[in-house]
């Protein structure tokens, strides 16, 4: 079996899952979400993408609906045991939602209150309407799981920071590789090699990289080129341990900087200051939105920032390493000591057709932030 958190840390989990519950007034949840899935009990997989549910009730009893492939994988990485477990029947004409209905029935739930998780890419549309049909009266309950894991447990917050270990050797692969007539793919193997080798798992989603106009789109797309020898590198990247995450991102430039690329940054740096400033206990996260946004339209870049300038950290599976929600214009979620943030400081400028990025991942402290990267903040010239 392969657990990397305690029995003593499950049962908390666990027990603070039932209380929501009770407190929502619901008899039962229904978990797509694998990030759920996998706080609940440890289970990990990427049988999401097929039709997948886990369940629990008020009283505290979790049992998992999978395939028969994802059989072995509940042995091997969560908390239930062979009688939790149950697989639908793959046949043409299949509705694994009957099923989940007939469980639900068996677990004495069937007639009362239950919630389901919507906002997942472990529940598609197709999937939640067969659901629907299957269950009627489901209430969306999307948003309790996810509040149960915005604050870190002190097991959590380790992981956090072997990701963030994991994410500066990273770093420190792509500059030993970067250079003029460097080949992206190289880079990419060497800082996703660099991952691997040191006990971590993939991101959440693709690293990015892109470089020359590449660089301004600040999403991974396919296609490799070698680097000029006046260039510029935007990569954005995350270690992963145990599926958590601590993202990080840099603009590299190759050969000389330019004047123009030398303000950009010390902007970039000067607004990372002032939303570590802003991370504070108690205040809403538009107040780090807003730090971005003065200082960058104090330089007169207000036309290059983007309108989003960071988000949360935490247990992440593929499409997205995204913990919602983002740090925007006014949003008034509070932050809570304990949270994991990414912050990222973005200038793409198309006129120019430059682009200048900074960002790490910061734990939130009673009084402000600690950074959970070790590398400075220093501009980056290969």
């Amino acid at each position: 079996m392969t657990l990397h958190f305690t029995e003593d840390e499950f049962s908390r989990r666990q027990h603070a899952a039932r209380a929501a519950i009770s407190q929502a007034g619901l008899d039962a949840i229904l978990l797509f979400a694998p990030e759920s899935h996998y706080w609940l009990t440890g289970y990990d997989t990427f049988g999401f993408a097929m039709f997948q549910s886990m369940v629990m009730t008020a009283s505290g009893d979790i049992h998992l609906l999978t395939r028969a492939p994802d059989l072995r994988q509940a042995r091997h990485t969560s908390t239930l045991d062979d009688q939790h477990i149950h697989i639908w029947h793959e046949v043409e004409g299949a509705n694994p939602a009957q099923d989940l209905a007939r469980l639900l029935a068996t677990l004495g739930v069937a007639t009362g209150r239950i919630g389901y998780e919507s906002k997942t890419v472990g529940l598609t549309d197709f999937n939640g309407r067969m659901l629907h049909h299957e269950i009627a009266g489901l209430e969306d309950a999307s948003d309790i799981f996810p509040a149960l894991r915005r604050v870190k447990s002190a097991a959590e917050i380790d992981m956090h920071r072997k990701a963030a270990l994991l994410s500066d050797e990273a770093l420190d692969a792509a500059m030993a590789t970067t250079g003029a007539g460097a080949f992206e793919g190289d880079i990419l193997s060497a800082m996703q090699g660099a991952v691997f080798k040191g006990g971590g798992d993939y991101a959440g989603n693709e690293f990015i990289l892109g470089s020359g106009p590449g660089a301004l789109l600040v999403r991974y797309f396919s296609g490799r080129r070698h680097l000029d020898p006046q260039d510029q590198l935007t990569i954005e990247w995350s270690g992963a341990y145990a599926r958590y995450h601590a993202a990080m991102m840099r603009t590299i430039i190759v050969g000389q900087p330019a004047p123009v690329q030398h303000r950009m940054h010390d902007a970039a740096v000067e607004a990372l200051h002032a939303c570590e400033a802003a991370i504070q206990p108690g205040k809403p996260m538009g107040d780090v939105f807003d730090a971005h946004a003065r200082v960058f339209d104090a330089h007169g870049l207000e036309k290059a920032r983007l309108q989003a300038c960071g988000y949360a950290m935490g247990i992440a599976y593929n499409p997205i390493w995204v913990e919602f929600p983002m740090f925007y214009e006014g949003n008034p979620m509070i932050m809570q000591t304990n949270q994991v943030f990414f912050l990222h400081m973005i200038l793409v400028d198309s006129d120019s057709g430059l682009a200048m990025t900074l960002g790490h991942s910061v734990l939130v402290t009673d009084t402000g932030v600690e950074r959970l990267s070790n590398r400075n903040l220093d501009m980056l010239v290969a």
